[in-house]
C-alpha cells in the first residue's frame, strides 16, 4: 500500500516594514537610542500571532553602505526589535548602489526587488495568497506587488503625500493598529 506524505499546509505572514511602520520615522536610524517603536506594536504583533500569521520587517538599511553605521550595530538593532516586539525575524538589506566598498552594489534584496520577501517565503513556507506586505513608501508597495502579496500602505510614516512614485496598494491604514483591528476582526 502506498502511504503519501501529509506536508504541513503553507503559513500565512504579514511583512511589516521599519521605520514608519513598526518605529517613528526618523531618517537614518544608526544607533538602537534612536528606535522609537510605537506603542502599539508589541500588542499587534501579539494579535497577528493569535491569528496564526507570521511576521516578518523587511528593510531596507542603507546606513550600512553609506558608513554611517556597522552592519554589527544593525543585527544588535533588529534583535531589539525582536526582543521588544515579539517579530519572528528581521529581513535587512545594508547596500547602496553608487557607495565605494563592499556595501556599494546593485542587489536583489533592496525594495522594491523582492529578495527578502523571496528568503523569508522560503525559509518559513509562506502562502503568499495570505499574506501582507506592509509599508509607507511606494517601493514598499511595489516590492509587495512583485512579490505577488496584498499590499498596504500606513500614513503613520510617509504615506500617500510623500510616495516617490505611483502606486495603487490593496488597502491604505492610518496606522498598524488600524490595519491589524481590522485585519484581525476577520474583515478581509
Amino acid at each position: 500500500m502506498l502511504v503519501e506524505a501529509v506536508s504541513e499546509p503553507a503559513r500565512k505572514a504579514v511583512f511589516l516594514d521599519r521605520d514608519g511602520v513598526l518605529c517613528v520615522e526618523k531618517g537614518y536610524v544608526t544607533r538602537i537610542e534612536e528606535l522609537e517603536i510605537f506603542p502599539y506594536v508589541k500588542q499587534c504583533i501579539d494579535m497577528f500571532h493569535k491569528k496564526d500569521f507570521l511576521t516578518f520587517c523587511i528593510t531596507n538599511q542603507s546606513a550600512v553602505a553609506r558608513g554611517m553605521m556597522l552592519e554589527e550595530t544593525l543585527l544588535e538593532m533588529n534583535e531589539y526589535l525582536c526582543h521588544e516586539t515579539g517579530i519572528d525575524d528581521v529581513f535587512y538589506c545594508p547596500h547602496y548602489p553608487g557607495v565605494a566598498g563592499k556595501y556599494g552594489i546593485t542587489c536583489g534584496c533592496r525594495k522594491p526587488e523582492t529578495g527578502m520577501v523571496n528568503w523569508a517565503i522560503k525559509k518559513y513556507g509562506i502562502d503568499r495568497n495570505r499574506s501582507y506586505l506592509v509599508g509607507d513608501r511606494a517601493s514598499d508597495i511595489l516590492c509587495g506587488q512583485r512579490a505577488r502579496l496584498k499590499t498596504v500602505l500606513l500614513e503613520s510614516g510617509y504615506g500617500r503625500k510623500h510616495l516617490e512614485y505611483d502606486v495603487e496598494p490593496s488597502f491604505v491604514f492610518r496606522d498598524l493598529k488600524e490595519f491589524t483591528d481590522i485585519l484581525c476582526s476577520g474583515y478581509f
